[in-house]
Order: C-alpha cells, then sequence, then structure tokens
C-alpha cells in the first residue's frame, strides 16, 4: 500500500465550495469546505482505484510529476505562495 500526498485548494463560489487537486487535475464541491475537501479525498480515490483496474496507475502519477520513495508517492512541486493580485486590464 502506498500513500499520496496531494494539494487541495478550497474556495467559496456563493454558497457552495470549491475544491480542486491542481497536480491532478480533479474537482469537487460541497456545502462547507470540509464537505468540499472530503468530496474530493472521494473523488481522488475513485480515479486512483480506476486507474489501477485499467493498469495506468503509474502512467498517471509520472505524468502528474509523481514518484515514490519508502511507499509515499509526492511530488517535487511544493506551494510557496497563494494571494490575489490587482492590476489593470489593458483597453
Amino acid at each position: 500500500m502506498r500513500d499520496i500526498i496531494t494539494t487541495v485548494e478550497i474556495w467559496e463560489e456563493g454558497d457552495m465550495f470549491t475544491s480542486y487537486c491542481p497536480e491532478l487535475d480533479i474537482a469537487s464541491c460541497g456545502r462547507t469546505a470540509d464537505e468540499a475537501k472530503k468530496n474530493l479525498q472521494e473523488v481522488i480515490t475513485i480515479q486512483l482505484e480506476e486507474t489501477v483496474k485499467l493498469g495506468t496507475l503509474d502512467d498517471l502519477l509520472r505524468e502528474a510529476g509523481y514518484t515514490t520513495e519508502n511507499n509515499l508517492v509526492r511530488t517535487n512541486k511544493k506551494i510557496v505562495c497563494f494571494e490575489e493580485i490587482r492590476f489593470p486590464i489593458p483597453v
């Protein structure tokens, strides 16, 4: 059994929350931030299970930039910052 480390981005859109895993390009949603995160974990699990069945899990992980070390699957990409910026739109 291997564990995978992913990133989850969560933002509020109206009365819903959207969750997104940029490494695997998978999204989900929920009525709360926690529900959106839980739903994202479920969708990722289903995606991983299906690629195992198809025999393409290692291809998916490699294409997403993941490597395995000591049964831990992770990417070498690290989030350094999230911030809002403001600048003019060219007219």
